[in-house]
């Protein structure tokens, strides 16, 4: 029997639903139901469905409750990833694509995997990657925020609400850096690669239904700025507000009431 969890509290800031949740468990385990949801309906209404996957310890909870939904024809979904290290050996377990394929790839099996290579010439990957993005519209995109604020690897040196690409190489933050490290997917500073290839925010933005979730301390300085600093690109995951239908899943310790009176 499925349980449902209902939230503590959920209301709107712009376009943005934000939902709070008790714990990063019923965080997942309600954001899951309805992405599970979401692709369900999607099915009814079309052959295939195209979903954008995060790959980071914050979606460790909704992945692991993904793959327990029942009624999702996989093999009628092509699968993405939005961002990958540049130069990180192959089977490196810190690559994204490694970390996908571990936490559902592999137990689901969708029909379709498309995975970014940063060991391949940057520049031709980045060409073959946004053909496959362009070949059809994003149906779903499950997305987390960095603890500067970036969504995907656009950290606000280099993001562009209005980039003319859908992929890109970028250098990364040093804060960027040591959330990797604080993530324990590095051992120190030296060991995380310094560039990575993303997707760009118009491409995360085309998704027709978007999932965020964001639970715990370390996400707590970002969350605040999404919700309550002006839409630019200091904050990148301000732009969510400006999305049609974006859902904001927090738990108490990334979100504080007090904190944003």
């Amino acid at each position: 029997m499925t349980i449902f969890i209902a939230p503590d509290k959920k209301w709107t800031v712009d376009k943005l639903q934000v939902q709070v949740y008790p714990g990063r468990s019923e965080l997942g385990i309600s954001a899951a139901q309805e992405a599970a949801e979401a692709i369900r309906e999607r099915l009814r209404e079309q052959d295939r469905v195209r979903i954008v996957f995060a790959a980071a310890p914050s979606q460790n909870e909704f992945l692991e409750q993904l793959c327990r939904e029942e009624g999702i024809d996989w093999s009628r979904i092509t699968a993405f990833h939005m961002d990958e290290y540049i130069g990180l050996r192959k089977g490196a377990a810190q690559r994204f694509s490694e970390f996908l394929r571990r936490n559902i790839f592999d137990k689901v099996c969708p029909g379709t995997v498309h995975l970014i290579d940063g060991c391949e010439d940057v520049e031709a990957e980045c060409r073959r990657y946004e053909e496959l993005i362009q070949e059809a519209p994003i149906d779903i995109v499950c997305l987390g925020i960095g603890e500067n604020g970036h969504i995907a690897f656009n950290d606000p040196p280099v993001a562009d609400f209005a980039d003319q690409e859908m992929i890109k190489p970028v250098p990364l933050e040093e804060a960027c850096r040591l959330q990797q490290v604080n993530d324990g997917c590095f051992p120190d500073l030296s060991s995380v690669p310094t560039h990575a290839i993303t997707l760009t925010i118009p491409a995360l933005m085309s998704g027709k239904r978007l999932f965020c979730m964001v639970p715990g301390p370390t996400k707590r300085q970002a969350v605040r700025n999404t919700l309550t600093q002006p839409v630019s690109t200091a904050c990148p995951a301000t732009v969510l507000r400006s999305h049609p239908n974006c859902t904001l899943y927090v738990d108490v310790e990334s979100y504080d009431d007090g904190e944003l009176v």
